[in-house]
C-alpha cells in the first residue's frame, strides 16, 4: 500500500485553510493508501524520514508552503511532492515578478505600483502619484499572501487609512480596481479543466466569501459567455501556466472586465475544501474528488 504523506497546517495567514485541505485530502485517500497528516513545525524533516512517504501532497496554502520554501527542502530530501515547484511557486506567490511576467507575455493584467513603507511617505503625495498613474478605486494587497489575506478595495477617502494597516508587510502592491465578473481557470497538467463564475454577496470575492457558507457566494458554472470568450480565457489561463513553469494543478484568476478579461494571479496551491473551486471544476467534467487526487499523486515528482 503506497505511503502518502499530507503536509497541511503550517505558518502562513492560511493555516486554517491549509488543515481544511489537508483533511479533505486524507479522508478521500485513506481507503485506498496509507495517509498521514503532518503539520511542518519544529523537527518536522526527521518525521517525514521516519514516515518514509511515496509521495508528499503539498496541501500548504501561502508563505512556507507555496512560495518553494517546503518545495526546496523536500527538493533537497529527493522526496516526491505534488503540485508547482521551487521556481514556480516562488514566481507565482509573487504578485509583483508574475505581473512582470504575464505583461512581457502580453497577458492583461490590471496596471500597478509598487509601495515600500520603509522608503515611503503615507501622504498626499502618495495619494496625488496614485491620482495620476492609476486612479481611484484601487486594490492594495500583500506581495505573497493567497486567499485575499489582507486585501482591500480603496477610495481616495479611505485609502491611506487602509493602506496603514498594512503596515507589517515590507512593500505592498497597489493595483487599478478592474469592475467586472468574477471569472476562475483550473488548468490540470497541461488540460484546461475548465472555468467557474463567483458571484459575492459582499463587496468582492475576500477572504470570507471564499470560505464561509454563510457568506453564499454563488458559484456559476458553466460559465454563461460564449464559446469564443471561454476559450480565449481558457488558454490565458494555460499561457501563464506554462510561461510560469508551473506543474499539477493552478487556478487563475480573472476579471472580465469590457470584453476584456484580466488576469490578477496565479494560484499553484489551489484549495481542496468542500468549498473549493478546483474539485467543483472538476466535479463538472465528470473527475470526482479522488480521481482528482489521485491525478495529483500520480503527477508528484522531483526536480519540478
Amino acid at each position: 500500500m503506497k505511503k502518502i504523506l499530507i503536509l497541511s497546517g503550517g505558518y502562513s495567514k492560511e493555516r486554517d485553510i491549509s488543515i481544511k485541505t489537508g483533511k479533505e485530502v486524507a479522508k478521500a485517500l485513506k481507503k485506498k493508501y496509507k495517509v498521514k497528516i503532518l503539520d511542518p513545525k519544529g523537527d518536522f524533516i526527521n518525521q517525514i524520514k521516519d514516515f518514509n512517504p511515496n509521495v508528499v501532497f503539498n496541501a500548504l496554502h501561502g508563505r512556507y508552503g507555496e512560495d518553494g520554501y517546503i518545495q526546496t527542502i523536500l527538493e533537497n530530501e529527493k522526496i516526491k511532492y505534488t503540485h508547482s515547484g521551487v521556481r514556480s511557486s516562488s514566481i507565482a506567490i509573487d504578485k509583483d515578478v508574475s505581473k512582470k511576467i504575464f505583461i512581457k507575455n502580453n497577458i492583461l493584467t490590471p496596471p500597478y505600483i509598487n509601495f515600500e513603507f520603509k522608503n515611503s511617505n503615507l501622504d498626499i503625495k502618495l495619494v496625488k502619484k496614485i491620482k495620476k498613474k492609476l486612479k481611484f478605486p484601487v486594490v492594495i494587497k500583500p506581495f505573497n499572501e493567497g486567499s485575499s489575506v489582507e486585501v482591500y478595495i480603496c477610495s481616495e477617502k479611505n485609502f491611506l487609512k487602509k493602506l496603514k494597516k498594512l503596515e507589517d508587510y515590507r512593500e505592498v502592491l497597489i493595483e487599478k480596481y478592474i469592475p467586472g465578473r468574477e471569472i476562475q481557470v483550473a488548468i490540470l497538467g497541461q488540460k484546461k479543466l475548465g472555468a467557474i463564475e463567483l458571484k459575492p454577496k459582499r463587496k468582492f470575492y475576500d477572504y470570507r466569501a471564499k470560505y464561509d457558507k454563510d457568506a453564499k457566494t454563488l458559484h456559476i458554472i458553466p460559465v454563461k459567455i460564449s464559446n469564443k470568450k471561454l476559450n480565449e480565457v481558457l488558454n490565458i489561463a494555460k499561457k501563464a501556466h506554462k510561461i510560469i513553469g508551473c506543474r499539477g494543478v493552478t487556478r487563475s484568476d480573472f476579471k472580465f472586465y469590457k470584453n476584456k478579461f484580466y488576469l490578477l494571479e496565479i494560484n499553484t496551491q489551489p484549495g481542496m475544501t468542500s468549498l473549493s473551486l478546483v474539485p467543483e471544476i472538476a466535479n463538472h467534467k465528470n473527475i470526482s474528488f479522488l480521481k482528482l487526487i489521485e491525478w495529483l499523486i500520480k503527477d508528484a515528482s522531483i526536480n519540478r
